[in-house]
């Protein structure tokens, strides 16, 4: 792990997990979801995974991404998952159910409003954006991709969502020092990916958050950084 500061020009952001807890609403979409496309998966049936926010913690950290949470964690088969990911934006616009912001990110934001930042997620781009407007923060973020603005191959880790971000902030991405947030190892594999897509003048960082549970000593790649509080990050760029 690298312990000098770096000065980015861009700071990308994984969503869930990383800005927001998302868990509970997570959870009970889910839930409402599994009712329409799998209802052998409700009631007495309902995976082990959506029983509490530890265990789902757990599986989502696990998962590669988030075909492989609900085919392998929560036990849908192909054609399942498909239906279930095409109604996963109409149920988190219409869910009710809050999400937080994780204490402190707001000063992060504040304190890091000098530098550009976008969202690369598995989560719905309209609802991350829903959510940022709710909470005054759209205006820290020049761009935003989510699963729905991706085909299924380009899911992280693949390195398309940071690209699409990447040009959306700059007209050329040359020269540039990249910093992505992600709390999952996936997103240490999407920081590698998007650095071997980049033209080699270009420097990407990961830096990997643990304050929504992640055990990055299970991991079998590393990250440059780790933080286990968004306070953490505020006080290594001052």
């Amino acid at each position: 792990m690298f312990t000098e500061k770096i000065h980015p020009d861009v700071i990308l952001w994984d969503y869930d997990g990383t800005l927001v807890d998302s868990a509970k609403k997570n959870i009970k979409i889910t839930k409402e979801i599994l009712k329409v496309v799998a209802p052998h998966l409700t009631g007495n049936n309902l995976p082990f995974s959506l029983l509490t926010e530890p265990a789902y913690h757990e599986a989502n950290h696990k998962a590669e991404n988030w075909q492989d949470l609900y085919k392998n964690f929560y036990g849908l088969n192909e054609a399942e998952t498909l239906q279930a990911g095409s109604l996963w934006t109409k149920y988190q616009l219409e869910s009710k159910t809050p999400v937080k912001f994780f204490d402190g990110i707001k000063e992060v934001l504040n304190e890091l409003s000098h530098v550009s930042h976008g969202i690369c997620s598995q989560n719905s781009s309209k609802n991350i954006l829903k959510e940022l407007k709710g909470n005054d923060l759209d205006k820290f973020f020049k761009a935003v991709i989510g699963y729905d603005d991706l085909a299924e191959g380009e899911q992280k880790p693949s390195p398309k969502s940071g690209i699409l971000c990447l040009e959306k902030i700059f007209d050329i991405i040359k020269n540039k020092t990249i910093l992505y947030f992600g709390d999952h190892e996936s997103d240490v594999l999407f920081a590698r990916n998007l650095s071997s897509e980049l033209h080699l003048s270009n420097k990407v960082y990961s830096a990997a958050v643990t304050y929504s549970g992640a055990d990055i000593s299970n991991w079998k790649v590393s990250p440059d950084f780790i933080f286990p509080s968004p306070t953490d990050i505020t006080s290594f760029f001052k």
